[in-house]
């Protein structure tokens, strides 16, 4: 064996962040007895998850907790939570990820914010030896002290929930959007909090997106115009695409009922009169009135009635800024794995279901860098938690030398129980036929999960 990749295997294998399938990376390596480090930018475990603490999951908690953990965290004294009830984000973070990331101990470093990770002494264009060199990884603390870190390996699982798509259906932000940043948030708001129930009650306002993450702040909004302090609150939901059946999901199809529910839920606000739907709709710029209100005008030069406030809700897309040096292999319009993309591209797959997978599938021109959970998928709209497990399981037993056990699939999904799918882009509204689909009508969106940010695992 070469020296300098014997002084590698005594590193440590870095996991970039202490979310829900960084913590299950860290676990899994615990298992192999590998050396790691878990980096957080964050003050806690599972900081993006506590920021949307008030959402609810769709997923039990026998399905959001990873078997590594589990067994991890059983030696603690923890108490499993009731396996059919469904978490918030705050539960999942509270009576999970801080639990399992103390059990990790001072392997997992808050405050560290990574900032570029590459090859030791080779930028990407340098081929000479290096494979054999290790990764290097630089931080950042709150207060602007740098450090550099050595890694064996690098398994990236810092999500997307920093990177929001815009307003602006070109996938760059309108024009004016960033002016109008007083007025717009980009994640579902939290309704409960009194400030963040003022803001929209009796307001119109509007939610421009198509997934779970708009299903939920519609039926928000709805119940806040159905209570006593919200009297006049309206919404304003903005779709690029018409409407047909798959547009609210499975319904009581889908093999997530809680999932299936939302999506009632936000046909109920339409059909109650809560929300006014608008299709074919993208947005082009965003205008302020004398008053401060906005004004959303289309690329076709349709201008919609003001709103007080606006909830931009288009998706998530991974910031890959720190591994520029690095030499990924990614689909040009998912930014996902070359491997994956396929098996999770909402242009392609309207029918069937995404397959479990782990390294084979994750890796990339550079080995033994991985991009796991939410990254993993770029800007594909869906993801289950129990996936990325089976991601770090297998990516653990690859970088523990165990093939067998790294091609191996641990993990059965629940079928969707629908068939449909995203649709054209460009589909017209219909009778209720779904142009795109492969079965009879009425359809339902597939998914086999919804982005974490938005309560979907």
């Amino acid at each position: 064996m070469n020296a300098t990749a014997t002084a590698n295997d005594r590193l440590p294998v870095v996991v970039i962040g202490a979310g829900p399938v960084g913590l299950a990376a860290a676990a899994h390596l615990a298992a192999r007895d590998l050396d790691f480090l878990v980096l957080e930018a964050g003050p806690n475990a599972g900081t993006a998850t506590r920021a949307w603490a008030h959402v609810r999951l769709f997923s039990p908690w026998s399905e959001v907790v990873d078997s590594a953990a589990e067994k991890l965290l059983a030696p603690t004294g923890w108490t499993a939570p009731a396996p059919t009830t469904y978490p918030t984000g705050g539960d999942w973070a509270e009576r999970y990820l801080q639990p399992l990331a103390e059990a990790l101990g001072d392997r997992v470093r808050y405050g560290a914010r990574v900032v570029g990770v590459s090859r030791s002494g080779r930028d990407r264009i340098v081929d000479a030896d290096r494979e054999h060199q290790p990764f290097v990884v630089h931080t950042e603390t709150p207060d602007g002290r740098e450090e550099r870190l050595f890694a064996r390996a690098v398994i990236d699982a810092s999500g997307t929930w920093s990177t929001p798509g815009p307003a602006g259906a070109s996938g760059l932000a309108a024009l004016g959007e960033k002016a109008a940043a007083d007025r717009i948030t980009y994640r579902v708001p939290d309704l409960d909090d009194p400030a963040t129930r003022a803001r929209y009650a009796g307001k119109r306002t509007a939610v421009i997106g198509s997934g779970a993450s708009a299903f939920t702040a519609l039926a928000h909004l709805a119940d806040l115009a159905r209570a006593e302090d919200g009297a006049g609150t309206h919404a304003t939901w903005i779709l690029r695409r018409g409407i047909s059946g798959s547009t609210f999901g499975g319904g009581d199809a889908d093999q997530l009922p809680a999932r299936g529910a939302l999506g009632l839920a936000a046909k109920a606000a339409v059909d109650s009169g809560h929300a006014d739907a608008v299709t074919g709709f993208r947005t082009d710029t965003v205008e302020r009135t004398q008053d401060g209100r906005l004004v959303l005008v289309g690329e076709d030069g349709r201008r919609l009635d003001p709103v007080d406030e606006a909830i931009v809700l288009t998706g998530f897309r991974p910031d890959l800024s720190f591994l520029d040096e690095l030499r990924l292999g990614l689909d040009e319009r998912l930014q996902a794995p070359l491997a994956l993309a396929p098996l999770i591209d909402p242009n392609q797959h309207s029918c069937g279901t995404v397959y479990p997978h782990g390294q084979a599938e994750l890796s990339h021109p550079e080995p033994d860098i991985h991009l796991v959970g939410m990254k993993s998928y770029g800007r594909a709209p869906t993801f289950l938690a129990m996936t990325g497990y089976e991601q770090v399981r297998s990516v653990a037993a690859h970088l523990a030398g165990d093939r067998e056990a790294a091609e191996r699939v641990e993990l059965t999904l629940p079928e969707s129980g629908v068939c449909g799918g995203a649709g054209l882009f460009d589909q017209p509204e219909t009778t209720g036929q779904d142009t795109a689909g492969c079965c009879a009508a009425p359809p339902a969106t597939l998914t086999i999960g919804a982005p974490t940010a938005s309560g979907g695992c």
